[in-house]
């Protein structure tokens, strides 16, 4: 097996072989399937007709890799010698192998792993300049390696796209060898002796996008490996920073939009995070728009809370660039605000107050009404946690500070919820909490706040009394029904308890 892993390296052609046919020698799996699909697709989605046949003839050229052994180190050639020696190794490379079965193909594995380790020590090195054919090796032999169509996800299939904290990860047994070539790859991405200006033709808008797509693998230390390769990429070729924006934005929009599953969101949204630190000021349209089609509609997925905490961080961004955003924040959490998830609720409550933390007086004046009638909701809740997250808000003195400058808007929004919950509410703390809060709006406006309470007492009886109306009405109407005859399809009014259920 060991001839047969061998003999898949390039030869010497002869005056009848096609560059085709070398091309198509030089990468292929295990038991001699041709992997030259792989090589067509990263080749033919960078928009260069007749690439392939250049490609084959400048990375595999005749008298440069023929004679030279890809197992001899590095050390043992000159320094000229060595550029043709690495895209002879890479060439190595570039055959696959099935990973499930640890025992099969054992010694050809062994002979790859090294000789990407060595591979790897070489790029770390810096010692020679990379040349273009063997920068075009090295992204042939990574797409040969990485890229690849990941299986169904039979869980989240199941489940119907929620989460499931008992669900551990899933690890790619291919992972060791995996590792490696990831390691190669970033290395030789933020290697001073790669030349972005050369490289930037290979690694194109194909390159990018499917390595976007590996961000769906279940694997954690692969996408951990992608976002670190991703985001150096960003910074190393300019050129296709707005490209990469918006790839991940359609990524972001497939998500929210449609499926409700991927694998990678957090990490992607990490690399977001620094990206958007990074911009300058004042902030483009497009990055505001982004802001408000894409974050803003992230919270709502059930799946939130898998990657809750790196789409706070990018809100939170945005805001410290540019602090009139606060209330577009604001108005976009209320418009996404959970009714029915009492654990998605205590994570907005969390992040509103982040939020009311930075906003200024202006912003905050701005949306203080729905907000506040949203917080009063929230006080109502029978979850306590979500409750006593909203009651919290006054232990905040940032939030004391704005709620009691605007006092004579936020208390007669307000304090109809404390009484309903200094009257009823099931959980002591909650109870207990309420009462400080009423006490703190005394203490702050006790004129105010009685007026308010008479007004509330006032409404109270109004309701009661529209109440006690409401049901002597519908008393007459049944006693008025249970005289009439029946006959016919008339409905029956079985029992007059049956309209005493309360909603």
């Amino acid at each position: 097996m060991l001839r047969q892993f061998l003999s898949k390296l390039p030869r010497k052609s002869g005056k009848s072989d096609s560059p085709e046919l070398a091309r198509s020698n030089s990468c292929t799996t295990a038991g001699s399937t041709p992997q030259t699909h792989r090589s067509n697709s990263l080749n033919s989605g960078s928009g260069r007709p007749g690439v392939t046949k250049r490609t084959s003839s400048a990375v595999f050229p005749a008298s440069v890799v023929a004679g030279i052994e890809p197992l001899l180190p590095f050390k043992d050639v000159p320094n000229s010698e060595k550029m043709n020696l690495f895209v002879s190794k890479v060439s190595l490379c570039c055959v696959t192998f099935d990973f499930t079965d640890p025992t099969k193909n054992a010694i050809e594995k062994d002979v790859k792993r090294q000789t990407l380790l060595e591979l790897l020590e070489f790029v770390a090195s810096g010692s020679v300049r990379f040349s273009e054919p063997a920068i075009l090796a090295m992204c042939r032999m990574c797409a040969v390696n990485l890229f690849r169509v990941f299986p169904p996800n039979y869980r989240s299939s199941v489940s119907n796209g929620g989460e499931n904290d008992d669900d551990e990860p899933m690890f790619d047994p291919a992972w060791p060898h995996l590792q490696i070539v990831y390691d190669l790859l970033l290395k030789f991405i933020t290697s001073s002796c790669l030349d972005a200006k050369v490289a930037k033709k290979y690694i194109d808008h194909s390159f990018i996008l499917r390595l976007l797509d590996l961000f769906d693998s279940e694997d954690p230390r692969e996408r951990e490996c992608l976002k670190t390769i991703l985001h150096r990429v960003y910074g190393k070729f300019m050129v296709h920073r707005p490209f990469i924006r918006k790839a991940m934005s359609n990524i972001f929009y497939r998500f929210v939009f449609e499926t409700e599953r991927h694998n990678g969101i957090a990490e992607l949204l990490e690399i977001f995070g620094s990206i958007i630190s990074g911009f300058a000021l004042p902030l483009k349209e497009e990055h505001k728009i982004f802001l408000w089609r894409v974050l803003i509609p992230l919270h709502k997925p059930k799946s939130l809370g898998v990657y809750f905490q790196q789409l706070t961080y990018c809100t939170t961004q945005f805001i410290e660039k540019e602090p009139k955003l606060s209330s577009t924040v604001i108005r976009g959490l209320l418009k996404y605000w959970p009714i029915t998830n009492s654990q998605k609720e205590v994570m907005f409550l969390g992040q509103l107050e982040e939020i009311l933390e930075a906003i200024n007086m202006v912003e905050f004046q701005k949306v203080m009404v729905p907000l506040f009638w949203r917080i009063g909701c929230c006080i109502n809740s029978f979850h306590f946690q979500v409750a006593e997250r909203a009651l919290f808000f006054w232990n905040n003195d940032q939030i004391v500070n704005l709620i009691a400058h605007n006092r004579h808007v936020i208390l007669p929004i307000i304090l109809p919820f404390l009484e309903k919950n200094a009257q009823n509410h099931w959980n002591h703390a909650v109870l207990n909490l309420t009462l400080n809060v009423r006490k703190m709006f005394m203490e702050m406006d006790d004129a105010l706040f009685m007026s308010c309470h008479t007004h509330f007492k006032e409404e109270e009886a109004k309701l009661s009394i529209l109440a006690e109306k409401r049901k002597e009405a519908w008393e007459r109407l049944e006693n008025a029904a249970s005289l009439q005859p029946i006959a016919g399809n008339t409905a029956v009014l079985v029992t007059p308890l049956a309209t005493s259920i309360a909603c």
